[in-house]
């Protein structure tokens, strides 16, 4: 079993976390302009859903997919408390950080952008964290990540 796994294994995330998450609206910081990178299918996955009040963050774009793309966490509104963030390992804490002196009390770091600073920040403020989980299995995926979604459920990996 590698890191990644046995880290995933432990990470105990529950339904209550995560209907808290989509509670409000939801920032996603590393939205990518290209549609061939996650940032961008988990954002207009999302998008399709038309139930979530979606706001990208993206310093080098005005819009993606046709919705205003905000500079950084701390142009978001003020309603915005959940901030789902898809960036690299090198710029996450950062993220964790500017969301945390915003005042937003759900972060989600997306499998694969967490590291061990990020985590540390989000902890210690107490805010509701998820991590070690895909997004794309809690919003309602399509194509492969649907699929990928009904085995990770057969096998009992979603919060009940």
């Amino acid at each position: 079993m590698n890191i990644r796994t046995h880290n995933s294994l432990l990470t105990m995330i529950t339904k209550v976390q995560i209907d808290q998450f989509f509670s409000s609206p939801v920032a996603l910081a590393g939205v990518s302009r290209n549609p061939k990178k996650f940032g961008y299918m988990a954002f207009q996955t999302m998008l399709e859903k038309n139930r979530y009040d979606l706001y990208p963050v993206n310093p080098n774009a005005g819009e993606i997919a046709g919705k205003k793309c905000y500079p950084d966490v701390a142009s978001l509104p003020s309603q915005v408390q959940s901030i789902l963030i898809m960036t690299g390992k090198q710029q996450t804490a950062e993220v964790v950080k500017q969301a945390l002196a915003k005042g937003l009390k759900n972060i989600w770091l997306q499998q694969g952008s967490e590291n061990p600073e990020a985590l540390k920040f989000a902890r210690e403020a107490g805010v509701n964290l998820i991590h070690g989980k895909c997004i794309m299995m809690f919003a309602e995926p399509r194509g492969i990540h649907k699929f990928h979604r009904s085995i990770v459920k057969f096998f009992g990996g979603l919060p009940k």
